[in-house]
């Protein structure tokens, strides 16, 4: 089975609207070129393919039709025409080769610097008040609303508890902003029709009178989230209105709204004019009574089950708009690499917009690169607005995020111990680690080939083909300080990882192969194999650790940002509540999905040293080791999550969040709200 080809995604998504020989050879040329624009050689052996089908289609033509003649030919290319061809072109191009050193800057170089000054932009914008006034000035000029009821002691809590963020809750407002298209009395029947039927598998959490309780029908297995939930409210329980909230018990998202749903919402959610003076600053009373539905034969199905099924086009990707390249395009070739959808979010090999690779509308490869897409093991949809409190969603979906309960309450804990200990970055050992299940999807027909975690374990252990990468190069194959190199991508095979000195991964899969039917087990179990488990304080002796989503979130990601390891993080699909708080190369180092661009991260900061080159011809190749700058990402992120990723900026964000839902709520909402 060819993993590594299978993570490289089609090129052109649909067939071409032409017809003709002369203008399908034009496409090939351009689809050659962009495939093979890793190096230069590859370039000129592309583009002589491309003037070879250039001549094979204008000489196919049987006839070649003009106002003045009509030239026909017999639809063989002439050989000596070729030959001609390409030997001018070959000798053009290579009078065309750079003679002289090139730029000696690597492209991470600048991710790096461009993420420092992102982060501080950011930083600066997100706690720009410095008291209350303040603060409620930012949030109405930001959100055009007046904040909710109770702000002020919202503003204590968080002040107390030493909160960096004070202004920037974009993410809670974008997840709440659609439901002010929908009447208050709405959202509640709404939220009741979720709640009705154990079977949507959305948990009730009931808040009356300063107190929360677990709704029924939970099941026990996912008994301590909610638990989680309840302890994250417990200090401010009492100055929350009442209200019953349904939290998906699930990993995947629930709420996928299609592009002209959407635009109808978006419309209808938008202020309409600046806020003005609320009339009152509290809640309405008696909001109980409000939540209370005793018939719910009135009741829809809300939800679908699409379980098992491959959902990018169903769901995926409905809400983008129909003009982009995720609903023209279905790529039936999953073998090549797609450029196309990488590179809107990508500068050469390397994840350049975090943000961006999240998004499905510029990526229709997505269908074939993630279990959730593919195959989800437990998947019940809606496509209309519910009100479901999920833990993490894909982009595209409209469930409200909040922070998980599993990293509140220590389900994956950084706690180093005498047998593992947390040593200086520079003391670690050189190992790109990971360890984990199969739980990304559930697969039967052969989906796990197109899985991030087991392409990842293929990658690592059992890569049969070629890799491209991206390493220096001296003129005249001299690493003479005199010349400055260039970087160049070269299309290596996997068995030059060991001699580039690559050969540094631990990447592997624990105690059996779950979630799959008939022949996909064995054969997995065939191509993986397994070992044993280890103790998760273990991570801290390695300097890399590579983070994926499973079937939903990774719990392990504000764990490892805690350690003094650098934190590989794949930008799968999923995107938590602290999305845009760490910064992508300034706080971790991001990966695209199609993991094209890891080996050439991994040289990057562990260095190369290697001779390149067939048996006449080899010449040195040597990247020194970026410890510097590993060091100091690691270092930052593991500073930064201790002032934004703490419990306290856990309860901090349910606290608001809290807050806006009980406004969003009520039937006054209109007239309520704080000013100072």
């Amino acid at each position: 089975m060819d993993m590594g080809a299978r993570s490289r995604h089609g090129l052109l998504g649909e067939p071409s609207l032409l017809d003709t020989a002369f203008d399908n050879s034009t496409s090939m040329c351009l689809e050659a070129v962009l495939l093979q624009a890793s190096s230069i050689i590859n370039n000129l052996v592309a583009l002589t393919i491309c003037f070879i089908l250039y001549l094979q289609a204008l000489f196919s033509r049987s006839t070649v039709n003009s106002p003045t003649t009509r030239i026909r030919f017999n639809g063989r290319v002439p050989l000596g025409a070729i030959g001609i061809v390409v030997v001018i072109f070959w000798s053009w191009s290579f009078l065309r080769l750079p003679q002289h050193p090139g730029s000696s800057a690597h492209p991470i170089d600048s991710l790096l610097s461009a993420a420092s000054a992102q982060h501080d932009a950011w930083l600066q914008q997100a706690s720009t008040s410095t008291t209350l006034s303040e603060c409620v000035n930012e949030y109405k000029r930001r959100y055009k609303r007046n904040p909710p009821p109770g702000f002020d002691a919202w503003y204590r809590y968080a002040t107390e508890r030493s909160s960096i963020v004070i202004d920037d809750f974009d993410n809670l407002m974008d997840d709440l902003q659609l439901f002010w298209a929908v009447k208050p009395t709405e959202i509640r029947r709404r939220s009741r029709e979720a709640l009705s039927d154990p079977w949507n598998e959305v948990a009730e959490i009931k808040i009356r009178s300063g107190r929360a309780e677990i709704g029924p029908d939970v099941k026990p297995t996912h008994r301590w989230m909610l638990d989680g939930v309840i302890a994250m409210m417990t200090n401010y329980i009492d100055r929350i209105p009442d209200m019953d909230m349904g939290f998906n018990i699930n990993d995947e998202p629930r709420i996928a709204i299609p592009y002209n749903n959407l635009q109808g919402l978006q419309k209808g959610s938008a202020p309409t004019e600046p806020p003005k003076v609320p009339r009152l600053n509290e809640f309405s009373k008696d909001r109980a009574a409000g939540w209370n539905y005793s018939d719910p034969s009135f009741f829809d199905k809300p939800f679908i089950d699409y379980s098992f099924q491959p959902n990018f086009y169903s769901h995926g990707s409905i809400s983008c708009n129909p003009s982009s390249f995720a609903r023209r395009s279905h790529l039936w070739d999953t073998l090549p690499l797609c450029t196309f959808c990488s590179s809107p979010h990508s500068t050469a090999l390397f994840l350049s917009n975090w943000t961006l690779s999240a998004s499905p509308c510029h990526q229709p490869d997505l269908a074939h690169l993630h279990g959730f897409y593919l195959s989800p093991a437990a998947f019940k949809p809606s496509k209309a607005l519910y009100p479901v409190f999920s833990q993490s969603k894909a982009a595209g979906y409209f469930d409200i995020r909040y922070p998980s309960p599993w990293n509140y309450m220590d389900k994956a804990v950084y706690r180093p111990t005498d047998n593992f200990k947390d040593r200086p970055f520079n003391e670690k050992e050189s190992t790109l680690f990971w360890r984990g299940g199969t739980s990304e999807g559930l697969s039967r027909y052969g989906e796990w080939k197109g899985m991030a975690r087991q392409r990842l374990v293929h990658l690592a252990n059992n890569a049969t083909t070629t890799f491209p990468i991206l390493l220096p190069s001296f003129p005249h194959g001299s690493s003479n300080a005199r010349y400055r190199p260039t970087y160049t991508t070269h299309i290596l095979s996997s068995s030059l990882l060991a001699e580039l000195g690559l050969n540094i991964s631990s990447i592997a899969f624990v105690d059996k192969i779950n979630r799959c039917w008939d022949d996909d087990c064995p054969a997995q179990l065939r191509e993986f194999g397994v070992v044993g488990r280890s103790d998760f304080q273990s991570h801290w002796q390695y300097k890399y650790l590579i983070d994926l989503d499973g079937a939903g979130f990774s719990g392990r990601f504000i764990p490892f940002l805690q350690s003094r390891s650098l934190p590989f993080k794949v930008a799968g699909v999923f995107r938590e509540w602290w999305d845009g708080r760490v910064t992508a190369w300034k706080h971790f180092v991001p990966i695209d999905i199609r993991l094209h661009g890891l080996w050439s991260t991994l040289a990057y900061f562990h260095g190369v040293k290697a001779s390149m080159g067939n048996s006449g011809r080899k010449a040195m190749t040597e990247m020194k080791p970026r410890t510097e700058e590993g060091e100091r990402i690691a270092e930052d992120g593991r500073e930064w999550v201790g002032k934004v990723m703490r419990k306290e900026d856990m309860e901090i964000y349910f606290y608001r969040l809290l807050l806006e839902w009980g406004r969003l709520t009520d039937d006054a909402r209109d007239d309520i709200g704080f000013s100072a």
